[in-house]
């Protein structure tokens, strides 16, 4: 019943990681497990003991022993008129004391030394926080292009999880500000699963070697397979042209040539200067009124079969299609009034976010909107 209750309000529990490190922890905690059973017991002996000897109530004794066994002094009950089997008892449990505190200490010291167990607790509280995303990126491999990618995914507020096993990449993580990162190597299957993978929207995967590059989108494909979800978008960064066909065939959705791309934006600027500065205004910058988006049209919109003129997108959202793209591949470039709307054909959008949100809303109906009524 109290399920039922939940899923109607649409209630959700605090998500909970696939690799929760439970067991890694109490393995590392296990070293205080003798210090913390010394202690009790030195407590129930030193507490039956003044119960016998001494007369005392049992919050007393418990009293007594905590102070004797710190060994932080006398005074507040009365230990001036102890027996000579209390005194001597009582230096027993000074000695006892400090010895068992003594070996307690030096196990903590020698733990905090180790490092494992601060890591463990970090890595645990990390993995809860990943577990709480939702259509988030997975970039695997940190370099020049990872801190790039992540400004922008910063600004667009778009969450990202950094998977790398370099030396330093704690530090370099701190440093260029990943809100979520692992040390791991990115093709196993326990780091993909930290990184709540089974959520994700897409990985990106930016290593300069080619190798790793096609383990990883193997790795990503099987473990899709395994999940039984829908493809992941997977972008990957090829230095050569030789590379981007390879990654290509194994099932990358693109490819990112960084030589390549430097040389044609170059060219660009080189060629038509204005018309470069018009994408680096509306397309790349977050702050500007332009935008520019792919929206694909579902099966059940009541724009199929429609031609482009009679959606009236342009009066009612204040848009412009300047691109279609038919289910073939098949893509048509500034398109008439008459061009017709297909099945799974996707728009290119070009207008203001609050445009292009309306757009989505329009095209999503299944039934004719109201809104032509007035146009």
């Amino acid at each position: 019943m109290l399920n039922r209750i939940k899923r109607f309000l649409n209630w959700e529990g605090t998500p909970k990681p696939e690799i929760n490190l439970n067991a890694k922890l109490y393995e590392e905690l296990r070293p205080f497990q003798l210090p913390l059973v010394l202690i009790q017991l030195c407590f129930i002996f030193g507490s039956l003991g003044y119960i016998y000897l001494e007369d005392y109530t049992l919050i007393d004794a418990i009293f007594q022993t905590g102070y004797t066994f710190t060994t932080v002094g006398f005074g507040s009950l009365k230990e001036g008129e102890f027996s000579p089997e209390g005194k001597l008892f009582t230096v027993t449990l000074i000695l006892v004391g400090f010895t068992i505190l003594t070996f307690s200490i030096g196990v903590l010291v020698e733990v905090i030394n180790k490092g494992t167990l601060l890591h463990t607790i970090k890595e645990r509280s990390m993995l809860y926080k990943i577990a709480r995303l939702k259509n988030h990126f997975v970039i695997c491999y940190h370099n020049e292009y990872t801190i790039e990618v992540a400004k922008e995914f910063r600004k667009a507020h778009v969450p990202f999880v950094v998977i790398d096993n370099s030396d330093n990449f704690e530090a370099e993580a701190e440093k260029h500000r990943y809100p979520y990162y692992i040390k791991a190597e990115p093709y196993l299957d326990l780091s993909l699963r930290k990184a709540h993978i089974s959520s994700a929207k897409g990985v990106l995967i930016l290593s300069k070697e080619i190798s790793q590059n096609i383990a990883q989108i193997s790795t990503i494909r099987l473990f899709e397979k395994e999940l039984g979800r829908k493809p992941y978008q997977i972008i990957a960064a090829a230095e050569t042209t030789d590379a981007t066909g390879k990654l290509k065939k194994l099932g990358a959705d693109s490819i990112i040539t960084p030589n390549r791309l430097m040389a044609q934006r170059i060219s660009a600027m080189a060629f038509r200067p204005d018309m470069e500065n018009l994408l680096e205004e509306f397309l790349y910058k977050r702050d500007t009124p332009l935008d520019m988006e792919e929206i694909k049209v579902p099966k059940h919109s009541w724009a199929i079969f429609k031609k482009l003129k009679e959606t009236h997108l342009r009066d009612i959202a204040q848009v412009s299609v300047i691109g279609i793209k038919e289910r073939d591949g098949k893509f048509t470039p500034m398109p008439k009034g008459d061009t017709q709307i297909m099945i799974d054909s996707t728009l290119l959008i070009i207008g203001t976010a609050e445009g292009i949100m309306t757009t989505k809303k329009l095209l999503h109906k299944s039934q004719k909107p109201d809104e032509l009524k007035y146009v």
